[in-house]
Order: structure tokens, then C-alpha cells, then sequence
């Protein structure tokens, strides 16, 4: 996986440390719901039954290099 800076950056925060990398393979491959930001930036999420909640991965443009990941709260399905 590539990384930008900012995602590493702020990976050491706990909570943003604990969200394991398999999480966040499984998001790109099986997101639940993707847009497309105004920026070209990919949106990705997939809900991580282990935790009960939504991964929000987002990736750049080439859609391969994961610039954020986070459990987004005011995510829903429908």
C-alpha cells in the first residue's frame, strides 16, 4: 500500500492507531458506497463488523495511495 504523508502523520494518533491495515485493504476492496470528491479524491466505506462501525478510506487520485482512514460516525448505509 502508498501512503501520503499526512496519512501517516496522523496514523499516530490512538485513535487512528488502532485501525488495523487488513481494515482498511478490506474497505478498498469491498466499500459499501465510494464517491467522488470535487478534488478527484476517492471516498471509500465498508462497515468493520469487528468494531460495529464504518471505515471511511480516502484515496488520491490514482486511486491506490490512502491519504485518511477513519471511523466516520455520522455514516449510514442508506
Amino acid at each position: 500500500m502508498k501512503y501520503t504523508q499526512y496519512f501517516l502523520y496522523t496514523r499516530q494518533r490512538p485513535d487512528r492507531a488502532r485501525i488495523k491495515n487488513e481494515w482498511i485493504d478490506f474497505t478498498i476492496k469491498n466499500p459499501v458506497k465510494i464517491e467522488i470528491q470535487s478534488d478527484g479524491r476517492i471516498k471509500k466505506w465498508a462497515k468493520i463488523e469487528e468494531e460495529g462501525k464504518y471505515l471511511r478510506v480516502v484515496l488520491l487520485e490514482d486511486g491506490e495511495t490512502i491519504h485518511n482512514a477513519f471511523f466516520d460516525r455520522d455514516f449510514s448505509e442508506v
